[in-house]
């Protein structure tokens, strides 16, 4: 059976009722939560961006049973590795190996903000394979330095570490993503039912991970009121990664996407209120091959969501493992990115 997991948009709440549904989220029976890491909101209609570790410290301490990851960090210019090295540390000790650490090479709209040049797609890809070198080697515990291609750690050590090992899951979209996940990381995420991506990385990794993927459910009273939500918070996602990793400001998102419609987001989202539509839409990730699927919900009904799900969704989703075809194997599953750079 897939896992399946609640989204927390940084993006369109703020950080007191982040912490609230996650905790409403754990109680509907997710399985885990994802929490997206920005600086800045894609568009103004979403009007948030509080700092996500902050509340995946107070989530930590909130919740008792959901696993927790992070969906996703970029640990390149915004963050040195060894901060994320041990921001991760920490949360895994408050939520006793609930976390999983997902990241990215980023977007700039969010990583030009230190007034660090923005690289190319090789070279943020060689900083994340790099990053989570350091990662590792301080999660052994003792002192270490660093001197890489990109980074340098100059004696450091983490003084409170996790009991067991903080899987890393790498966002892909394209070949090389994939190709650094398998040889970096304990599993891959990306945004799109693409089975060729599952193939491609269970053929190039050694022992494959879990495979998340996410799901735009815009759950609404009637299909045009769920396309109206997406096309004001969610209009963005229209476009590819070749665009959204390279715009650098929430104007520029929003001139980019002005001429998007709401009937142009009808094949990216699932609207409305239909269960069985729902249903119909989400089958096609556990069809290609994922195992955890984040459901990503735009608008502000996050309680009557996350009611649906416990209510209706849940239980019409415990019917896809009975139903999938013979030849579909379902996944490895470990407790818990989006895109390296279009790749």
């Amino acid at each position: 059976m897939p896992k399946f997991g609640y989204k927390l948009m940084t993006e369109e709440h703020g950080p007191k009722m982040l912490v609230e549904n996650a905790i409403r989220a754990e109680k509907a029976g997710f399985d885990f939560v994802s929490i997206s890491d920005h600086f800045h909101p894609w568009l103004e209609s979403q009007s948030h961006a509080p700092f996500a570790w902050s509340v995946l410290g107070a989530i930590a301490h909130a919740t008792d049973r959901i696993g927790i990851a992070t969906g996703l960090t970029c640990p390149i210019l915004r963050y040195h590795p060894v901060i994320v090295a041990q921001a991760a540390a920490t949360i895994a000790v408050m939520s006793d190996n609930r976390f999983t650490l997902a990241v990215g090479a980023g977007e700039r709209l969010n990583e030009h903000v230190t007034g660090a040049r923005w690289p190319s797609v090789p070279e943020r890809h060689e900083m994340l394979g790099e990053a989570i070198d350091i990662f590792r080697l301080l999660w052994k515990g003792g002192v270490h330095s660093w001197h890489g291609t990109r980074f340098v750690v100059d004696h450091a050590q983490l003084y409170d570490l996790p009991t067991r090992p903080i899987p890393v899951v790498l966002g892909v979209s394209g070949p090389s993503s994939v190709t650094l996940a398998a040889e970096k990381g304990d599993g891959i995420m990306t945004t799109a039912p693409d089975g060729d991506l599952v193939k491609s990385y269970e053929a190039k990794a050694g022992n494959p991970g879990p495979r998340y993927a996410e799901a735009v459910i815009a759950y609404a009273p009637s299909v045009q009121q769920g396309l109206d939500i997406a096309h004001d918070r969610f209009r963005f996602s229209a476009f590819d990664w070749s665009v959204n990793s390279e715009v650098p400001s929430v104007q520029g998102f929003e001139a980019a996407s002005q001429y998007v419609r709401p009937k142009d987001l009808s094949s990216k989202v699932s609207a409305g209120p239909d269960v069985e539509a729902h249903v119909q839409f989400i089958s096609q990730y556990v069809d290609a091959g994922f195992d955890h699927i984040v459901l990503t919900c735009p608008g502000d009904d996050q309680a009557g969501f996350i009611d649906f799900f416990e209510q209706e969704l849940k239980p019409a989703l415990s019917r896809l493992e009975k139903d999938r075809p013979d030849d579909v194997v379902p996944g490895s599953a470990i407790e818990g990115a989006l895109d390296v750079g279009g790749q």
